[in-house]
């Protein structure tokens, strides 16, 4: 054997032993892993067996009278072989998607995030601000939360005077920017995210993602790492999906009671969750997460709410002349900034569940001008993520003044905020990404503002020699 053979051979047999040293162990029969299982029994074929089925496997054979047929049929793979008193033999490798990181004993889990480490809530708005256009006010108030709480868990502050979490409740259209701010939230501090939706949940028992999916979710963002999971962040979406259902004669098995199920999660306190899987069943692991330092945003567009916002307002409407007129709020664009929690009880949110999330803020609807700042100059802005496809064909993209106000336009009818650019910008644009590379000499290519509005063509411009 060759000496490159012989060194990758080795290669192999040390990243085998570090993956094995670096997860637990787990149960080929019940699927618990070694921390709840306990000791367990090495056996042929990468197979490990807890005691407790071990047990169960020997009192069923004792159980049996006619011992002979039973070992017939346990050495006859046919029939089933050992599978008839070990069920789920024929699949013994547990998943990696499956397997646990062992947690050192005896020892603190460290903070994802040093104390010095933690940017000042001006750095972290600054870094908002290269992403995302305008929500000033929400990516002030983000800042903070998460200044305080990364200060919270790096410090362990658990003395006479116990900081509480600063879980947070983001109200706004669709469109505004809610999921991006907290996924880029969580890439500024490298700490583990989970988007997970609101509308899949669903009370225990019942077909959809139990509760502690968001948990288990966030558990492989940190590559099954519970000691960087606890310190995570879970971004809940669509939360206004599960709000109180009124009048319903039916069970609320996704309404209600998904609120009254969350409570343990917000406030903090230790889970068990099944390891890659959504559900727990009898061939998942479990493990525990405590989720005390994992911080909550919970976002929804909440639909309606403000019909119930204007009818708080407009109570004082009477006879007299201090009375409001019935449309005074009709056109009011930022309605939604004047809820309170009165409000949110009124759609639909339970009060110990509002009272979890003690931080609340809303975000603007955009305006023509911020769909116009959007797609131009982010980091990442749509158009530049173009000019960066047409310029490895050697071709300069250009958007005029024009064609950035007719796209903003469109945009503005379609009232799907930010997500309708992109749309817009692909409908255009599938022509000119087919058409370039058929011609070498193609050098420039100019959007106008008629093109956008189907009233010419783009302007293109040929290489110069």
């Amino acid at each position: 054997m060759s000496e490159d053979k012989i060194n990758n051979t080795n290669d192999i047999v040390d990243s085998e032993k570090e993956d094995k040293d670096e997860y637990e162990k787990v149960c080929s029969v019940c699927r618990r892993p070694e921390s709840k299982a306990g000791k367990l029994i090495t056996m042929p074929g990468n197979m490990y067996v807890c005691s407790d089925c071990m047990q169960r496997s020997f009192d069923m054979i004792n159980s049996n009278s006619n011992y002979d047929d039973l070992m017939k049929m346990m050495s006859n793979p046919s029939l089933g072989g050992m599978n008839i008193f070990m069920p789920g033999m024929e699949d013994m490798e547990v998943p990696k998607k499956q397997r646990i990181k062992k947690r050192k004993k005896d020892e603190k889990a460290k903070p994802i995030i040093e104390l010095k480490d933690i940017p000042a809530p001006h750095e972290i708005k600054a870094k908002l601000d290269e992403y995302v256009i305008g929500q000033d006010y929400a990516k002030k108030v983000m800042s903070v939360a998460v200044y305080n709480h990364y200060k919270r868990v790096a410090t362990d502050t658990m003395d006479d005077i116990e900081i509480e979490k600063s879980n947070m409740l983001m109200i706004g259209p669709t469109g505004s920017g809610k999921t991006y701010l907290v996924k880029t939230l969580a890439k500024l501090l490298n700490v583990p995210l989970a988007i997970a939706d609101a509308t899949s949940l669903t009370e225990a028992g019942y077909i959809g993602d139990d509760i502690e999916s968001v948990v288990s979710k966030l558990l492989a963002a940190a590559d099954n790492d519970v000691d960087r999971a606890e310190q995570g962040i879970i971004f809940i979406d669509e939360i206004d999906k599960i709000a109180k259902k009124k009048e319903t004669r039916s069970r609320d098995v996704s309404g209600e009671s998904v609120q009254q199920g969350m409570l343990k999660l917000l406030e903090g306190s230790d889970i068990e969750v099944p390891v890659g899987a959504t559900s727990k069943n009898a061939m998942v692991p479990l493990t525990t997460v405590n989720t005390r330092n994992i911080l909550f945003i919970c976002g929804g567009a909440f639909p309606e709410l403000d019909e119930v916002i204007k009818e708080r307002l407009n109570e004082q409407a009477s006879i007299g002349f201090i009375a409001d007129l019935k449309d005074k709020y009709d056109n009011d664009d930022k309605l939604l900034s004047k809820v309170t929690l009165e409000d949110l009880r009124n759609f639909g949110m339970i009060p110990e569940f509002l009272g979890r999330l003690p931080v609340v803020f809303t975000l603007d609807p955009l305006d023509k001008d911020m769909l116009v700042s959007i797609l131009k100059e982010p980091k990442n802005a749509i158009l530049k993520q173009y000019k960066k496809l047409l310029a490895l064909d050697e071709v300069e993209l250009e958007f005029d003044d024009s064609a950035l106000e007719a796209i903003a336009e469109k945009a503005l009818e379609k009232k799907t905020g930010a997500r309708a650019l992109r749309s817009i910008i692909e409908e255009f644009m599938l022509d000119i990404m087919y058409e370039i590379p058929k011609d070498d000499n193609i050098g420039r290519v100019i959007i106008t503002g008629d093109y956008i509005n189907k009233k010419g063509g783009p302007v293109i411009q040929m290489r110069t020699v």
